[in-house]
């Protein structure tokens, strides 16, 4: 999954704002690398974020969806949590909704999927991104992961979603020290037991800046360990911003244990 940000405030430096050309062009160099699904975002979800309106969220992305699609069929996932940004993305041909609040923002959100058939990615974050790292570490990250998938999927099934459009993300860096994040990798089976795919982001996060003592920009060895890591635990998807470098990391990974069966 390769991430396209249209926003000015991107913690990964790589935003497109109030430049929709740029963002389709980037998108489908993106597809050129090796990306099998696009997340398109709107609204930065970095730690300290100011959230935007669904009128500035579309303004933002909704051009870049319609265009993306002009372009090419494949999936594209839209990072919203606003049942009114959602809408409006899947009707231009969005395929996904990438909620980063597993629907505790906007439960309207399962009504806008179940009746378009799209899928629903489920992301655990801990607070809002304006306070995520400010509120105390968990000590039993995992229990607490599970516990708020179970809640999540439940609210999801009852909204109208079938079982096979759940894809569900124990959300990197989203209110999670770097030991929590390190835990999370370690124990990604935990979340496979649930039954439902797993997305894994760690690409370019700041518990990869703090091992390694390096910015933003100097984190693709960085992300490149974490990415094998997560396939070989068990994640279905890898979201990343360096597609063309993580495609040959991946694709590796997927002929090495082809040979082992």
């Amino acid at each position: 999954m390769g991430v396209v940000n249209v926003t000015p405030d991107s913690f990964s430096g790589d935003g497109f704002s109030n430049e929709p050309e740029k963002a389709v062009q980037y998108a489908l160099k993106l597809i050129e690398d090796g990306a099998d699904i696009l997340d398109i975002g709107g609204e930065s979800t970095r730690p300290g974020a100011q959230a935007v309106s669904a009128e500035e969220e579309l303004e933002r992305i909704l051009p870049v969806v319609e265009e993306i699609r002009r372009n090419t069929q494949i999936p594209i996932s839209v990072d919203t949590y606003k049942a009114p940004v959602a809408s409006a993305v899947i009707n231009a041909g969005a395929d996904i909704v990438n909620d980063v609040s597993s629907l505790r923002f906007d439960p309207d959100i399962c009504q806008v999927v179940s009746k378009s058939r799209a899928g629903l990615i489920l992301m655990h974050m801990r607070g809002t991104p304006k306070n995520m790292q400010k509120i105390p570490s968990s000590l039993e990250i995992i229990i607490e992961i599970r516990n708020e998938f179970k809640r999540a999927v439940s609210q999801a099934k009852i909204g109208g979603v079938a079982s096979d459009r759940i894809i569900v993300d124990p959300g990197i860096g989203f209110g999670k020290t770097v030991k929590n994040n390190l835990k999370i990798l370690n124990q990604l089976s935990q979340f496979q037991e649930l039954g439902f795919p797993v997305l894994i982001g760690t690409s370019r996060k700041s518990f990869i800046g703090e091992i390694l003592g390096t910015g933003v920009s100097d984190r693709v060895f960085g992300t490149a360990a974490s990415v094998a890591v997560s396939v070989v635990g068990g994640a279905h998807i890898v979201r990343v911003h360096d597609v063309r470098e993580m495609r040959q990391v991946v694709d590796v990974i997927d002929s090495i244990r082809c040979e082992m069966h």
